[in-house]
């Protein structure tokens, strides 16, 4: 199969995510407020979706609490600025081991484990137009840190965002976790259009070079909807990347902390230079209007 060039694109901003980046930079939000402030200024700067995780706001640490969902939530939806909000469901499948040679007990300071209904607090009762629901189980790096996503756990979530009326953006960390997602699909279990998200660069799954990227587009159904994005660096080119390919594209402070060499970057700012990217390619940026039209989004009650 062979996809066109993007003509028409949407930019996601993943505003903060749940890694180690507080201590490394003073610009990812951590509060609610600041979250929320991120988010508007985000979609003033062209975001059509914006991805949001929480944190604890003494600590910085990530947090699933529900408290912290709902005060970002109804800031955005508060303020007059459109967007279209995308909730993580990814917490709650973190497993930490002990030591290689004593994996257990488990590290309970990196561990956090819940079930499906559970890691779908927030969605249910904020309802979000889109969450995600990352299709497999993966190391993370150089230690014992294991993103946990067994079968039966997600589909018992693809059911659930399913009787939400959420469209979940599937993410895909590795070509496995595709045909993991074209089985979900097979089951009904996700509704049609369906949106996936391709996580490139991410230790240890696919890789950022232009071979695991095109792997993964020609693994895409031609009706699907893909957005791509890789961290750090190659953050930004691909934005050019993933147009290229015929997707859509991702960026923030989840991902990436830098807009050039030791020049820390906001998330605001990154939006505005993947809008300048794309604006160079003469591909037109989609507003959150055309992305609800495109993926049939449903939003709160």
């Amino acid at each position: 199969m062979t996809r066109l060039m993007s003509d028409r694109v949407f930019i996601t901003c993943a505003v903060t995510g749940s890694g180690d980046t507080t201590n490394k930079s003073d610009k990812v939000p951590v509060t609610p407020a600041a979250i929320a402030r991120d988010c508007i200024a985000a979609a003033k700067a062209g975001a059509a979706i914006v991805h949001i995780h929480v944190r604890d706001p003494l600590s910085g640490e990530p947090s699933r609490k529900l408290d912290y969902y709902q005060e970002v939530v109804e800031r955005i939806r508060a303020d007059s600025t459109d967007v279209v909000i995308n909730l993580t469901a990814g917490m709650g499948g973190d497993l930490t081991l002990g030591s290689a040679e004593l994996p257990i007990p488990l590290d309970e300071t990196g561990t956090d484990m819940a079930g499906a209904s559970e890691r779908l607090e927030h969605v249910a009762e904020l309802r979000p137009e889109i969450c995600t629901l990352d299709c497999g189980t993966m190391n993370f790096g150089e230690g014992d840190y294991i993103m946990v996503n067994s079968p039966s756990t997600l589909k018992a979530m693809a059911r659930l965002v399913q009787d939400l009326g959420v469209r979940p953006e599937l993410e895909l960390f590795d070509l496995g976790h595709m045909m993991f997602a074209r089985s979900l699909v097979e089951q009904g279990l996700i509704d049609d259009p369906v949106m996936v998200q391709l996580c490139m660069g991410v230790p240890w799954g696919a890789g950022n070079d232009l071979n695991s990227l095109l792997a993964f587009v020609n693994n895409v159904p031609e009706s699907w909807t893909f957005s791509a994005f890789s961290i750090g660096r190659k953050q930004l080119p691909y934005v050019a990347a993933a147009a290229l390919a015929g997707g859509n594209v991702r960026v923030g402070l989840e991902d990436n902390l830098y807009l050039g060499r030791g020049t820390l970057a906001s998330n605001e700012e990154l939006v505005r230079r993947a809008v300048a990217i794309l604006e160079g390619m003469n591909v037109a940026i989609l507003g959150p209007g055309e992305v609800r039209d495109q993926l049939q989004l449903q939003g709160p009650d």
